[in-house]
């Protein structure tokens, strides 16, 4: 406990009678009310997310010059201003040292979002690699509140007006919100119609208390969070994804950019013409056990893998979850068995997301 670091809002947490626990070095509120009944909430209404755990970095300079351009798999000069992208800061063998969100601030300024427990040597690798500019790691000062759920918009315009209802997703603002600059993005990590609002430290709790005082809104903790991005398929750093995995491995390749130069990119393009040695999919339960992370990935008799994230899925109304298999087991409708100990439950292969029904681009 005492190693641990605490979020603005953390005494806030424990006078609601959250249920505390460690996550990524942070002291975080895992449940209020309970888990179902957060992630219900959010699929019907708002929860309200305190993720100030996470980091940010503030970059100032030229994006080309400077070398940040090649610090990414994605393109970090293509972004507008006014936009953000996905993907990832990799090491020499194309392995994920995290994955994170560049916002286009100003042809010259961009904020970049790592996970909480990545901060230190994000910063230390990023910082390692720049030629040129100026890199500042804001994640002391800076708050974080994630708004997500269908009737978001709704709470947000109420609040401070209409411009935020014409936010489109991946886009954000610069705004005044209760009287200091803040940053109001269509983003999130639920799978439903949401909002990351960025400001200062010392204003999270105002806003927070605000933002509860709608009726319309409810606190949610970690667990429903993992919950809802599990059902819409996201990756989780730490579980799905790591040093040890690259994204053609996790199925992201997506997000990486091969008409640019970025450090990890040949073990890529190597990988890419021999082929994974191993792959992630997704799998369906036939039952309403819930997979957990470790638990063995076994295809008729024998052991091809492990999961990597599971849950019980409310909305499907079964476990569901993702591992690492034989890239031949990767087709779907692929048969599998998942066990631990006395544990034993059936699954298939399928197609992500698992739940379609989300709001997140309405």
């Amino acid at each position: 406990m005492a190693d641990l670091n605490m979020t603005p809002l953390c005494q806030e947490h424990q006078r609601m009678k959250a249920l505390m626990a460690p996550f990524g070095g942070w002291q975080m509120p895992i449940q209020y009310a309970g888990i179902i009944a957060e992630h219900k909430w959010c699929r019907e209404q708002a929860a309200l997310f305190d993720i100030c755990h996470m980091g940010e970095f503030l970059f100032r300079g030229d994006t080309q010059g400077s070398g940040l351009e090649e610090v990414f798999t994605f393109s970090v000069n293509s972004i507008p201003v006014g936009r953000s992208r996905y993907g990832f800061l990799l090491n020499e063998h194309g392995g994920i040292i995290d994955d994170l969100i560049v916002f286009r601030l100003a042809d010259d300024r961009v904020m970049i979002v790592v996970n909480a427990a990545t901060i230190a040597n994000d910063y230390a690798v990023i910082k390692g690699r720049l030629r040129g500019g100026g890199l500042e790691n804001i994640s002391t000062t800076t708050g974080k509140l994630d708004l997500q759920g269908p009737l978001s918009r709704e709470v947000l315009v109420k609040a401070f007006g209409p411009a935020i209802g014409q936010l489109p997703y991946f886009k954000f603002s610069n705004m005044t919100i209760l009287g200091v600059e803040a940053i109001v993005s269509r983003t999130g990590y639920t799978g439903e119609l949401g909002y990351e609002i960025f400001l200062p430290a010392a204003k999270v709790l105002e806003l927070w208390q605000l933002l509860l005082a709608d009726e319309r809104v409810k606190p949610a903790g970690l667990g429903a969070r993992d919950v809802l991005r599990l059902e819409v398929g996201y990756s989780l750093y730490g579980s799905d994804i790591d040093e040890t995995t690259t994204p053609l491995e996790a199925g992201l390749g997506a997000f990486v950019n091969f008409d640019k130069e970025f450090i990890g990119k040949a073990a890529l393009l190597k990988q890419r013409q021999e082929g994974v040695s191993r792959l992630k999919v997704a799998f369906r339960a036939n039952s309403r056990r819930s997979p957990r992370h470790h638990y063995e990935i076994c295809c008729e008799g024998a052991s091809v893998g492990s999961v990597t994230s599971g849950v019980f899925s409310p909305m499907l109304g079964c476990g569901v979850g993702m591992g690492y298999v034989k890239p031949h087991l990767g087709v779907l409708g692929a048969p599998l068995t998942i066990r631990h100990e006395n544990v034993s439950m059936e699954a298939t292969v399928v197609e992500l997301p698992f739940y379609r029904g989300g709001s997140l681009r309405v």
